[in-house]
C-alpha cells in the first residue's frame, strides 16, 4: 500500500468526525462536540500542515504538526490518528516518520515534541520506532474544566 499525506481540504470534516470516537479518544478525554470538530477543521484548512492520510486513494486517518512552547522555547508538536481498520499495519509509523520529516525541513531547528498520555502503549511504542527519546512526564490541563491528563513527553531534536 502506498501512503500519501494529502493536504487537507475542505470536505475533510468528515475525516475528524470518524475519528471523533470513544475507541480514538480515550486517551485525550473523550469524543468532542460538534461545534469544537468544526472550529479544529477551520483551523486545519488555515494551515498547512495539517494532512488527509491516504492508502491507495483510501483515507485512513489524519496527521500533522504545529506550532508549541516545550521548555519555554518554540517546538513542533506532532501527531496522527489512524482508524482502527488500518491501525497494526505500520500505518502510524510511516505517516508520523514522514510527518516529522516535513516538521524538521520545515523548521530552524526547533525540536519536535509528541505527548502521549501515559497510559496510551501503542503511542510510546510508535514515538520510540519513529525515534523520538522519552523526556519525562507532564500534566495538560483538563479542557472544559475537565480531568487534567498526565502524558510521557516525547522529544527528537534535529
Amino acid at each position: 500500500m502506498q501512503i500519501t499525506l494529502a493536504p487537507w481540504r475542505a470536505d475533510d470534516l468528515e475525516v475528524l468526525r470518524r475519528a471523533n470516537t470513544a475507541e480514538l479518544t480515550r486517551f485525550l478525554g473523550g469524543p468532542e462536540p460538534e461545534e469544537a470538530l468544526a472550529q479544529r477543521h477551520a483551523e486545519y484548512l488555515d494551515g498547512e500542515s495539517m494532512f488527509r492520510v491516504e492508502g491507495d486513494g483510501v483515507t485512513l486517518g489524519y496527521a500533522g504538526w504545529w506550532e508549541q512552547e516545550h521548555e519555554g522555547a518554540p517546538a513542533y508538536e506532532v501527531g496522527c490518528v489512524i482508524e482502527p481498520a488500518w491501525q497494526g499495519r505500520g500505518v502510524a509509523s510511516a505517516v508520523l516518520t514522514e510527518v516529522v520529516r516535513r516538521a524538521v525541513e520545515s523548521g530552524d531547528g526547533r525540536p519536535i515534541v509528541g505527548y502521549a498520555h501515559v497510559g496510551n502503549k501503542a503511542s510510546h511504542a510508535l514515538c520510540r520506532r519513529v525515534g523520538f527519546e522519552l523526556e519525562g512526564t507532564g500534566v495538560f490541563p483538563g479542557e472544559d474544566g475537565g480531568a487534567a491528563v498526565e502524558v510521557a513527553v516525547w522529544v527528537i531534536r534535529p
